[in-house]
């Protein structure tokens, strides 16, 4: 650590190269100004007589001159470091910043759940040429009903109701399955490493999440799920198309006129094929 300080302090001289130099110049200016003190008002004798060989500069004088120079030198680098904590501080407030940006850009204020932009990422990284050829499932969910919720009851109730749909949905889902909220009553759940079985068994916790009436306020209200499901790759190999066939499959479910799950399936003729619905 002891060794990292003189690199930090010249770092820190590169980046503020104005005030060194000023700070330069007044200590310069300061010796000058003793010396030029010491001739006109011979405020040390040695002065007149550093011509005479047997003339020695006294302790006191070269003491004086010695603090002169080290509370310079001390000034120099003591604002040296003081700019290196601003720098730093600076630095921290800033990725802070970035951070919260980042975080306000990829997640939903009302519920916490990532965002459209961060699901989309998601499908992204899962059909890139990282994802190892694996199988995943990617559900659209979309409420039943909500809209009365908030028509009759106003849209701060419908928010409530929102926050606990999300709470039944993060207990419904598994620990790494990316739950995300695309907008008004529309959710996205990316389930990795999953085939058709598994989907349906996942699927089918979604619909039961919402079995029972959520209560705000204290007044019970009953909201259902319409799910449209694209498997990966079988369905879709790009964002573009797992999106849009999903929601193919969801506005299908949705002909149930109760909580549903559909597949989308490119060999059928309809395009999609109900699997499970309740």
């Amino acid at each position: 650590m002891e060794s990292d300080k003189p690199s930090a302090l010249l770092r820190t001289i590169a980046r503020h190269p104005r005030s060194s130099v000023q700070d330069v110049l007044l200590l310069t200016g300061a010796m000058l100004g003793a010396v030029i003190l010491t001739l006109e008002y011979e405020l040390f004798s040695f002065a007149e007589e550093l011509t005479l060989p047997e003339r020695q500069i006294t302790l006191e004088e070269t003491m004086f001159l010695t603090a002169l120079l080290a509370a310079g030198i001390v000034a120099f680098i003591v604002r040296r470091l003081s700019e290196e904590r601003c720098d730093l501080a600076s630095q921290i407030a800033l990725n802070r910043e970035v951070r919260d940006l980042r975080e306000m850009a990829l997640n939903d204020p009302l519920t916490g759940l990532p965002n459209r932009r961060a699901m989309l990422s998601k499908l992204a990284e899962a059909t890139g040429p990282r994802s190892d050829g694996h199988s995943h499932a990617f559900f659209m969910l979309d409420l039943n009903d909500f809209k009365r919720v908030n028509d009759v009851h106003g849209h701060a109730v419908g928010d409530r109701v929102l926050q606990l749909v999300v709470e039944r949905f993060r207990a419904a889902s598994r620990p790494t399955d990316d739950l995300a909220r695309l907008g008004g009553d529309e959710f996205a759940v990316l389930v990795h490493d999953a085939g058709r079985d598994a989907a349906v068994t996942i699927g089918q916790r979604f619909i039961n999440a919402l079995n029972g009436d959520i209560w705000v306020e204290g007044t019970a209200h009953r909201v259902g799920v319409s799910i449209g499901v694209t498997l990966i790759p079988e369905d879709g190999v790009t964002t573009q198309e797992i999106m849009r066939n999903a929601d193919t499959a969801m506005y299908r479910a949705k002909e149930a006129g109760a909580s549903s799950l559909e597949f989308f399936d490119t060999v059928a003729g309809t395009g999609v094929r109900r699997i499970s619905s309740a």
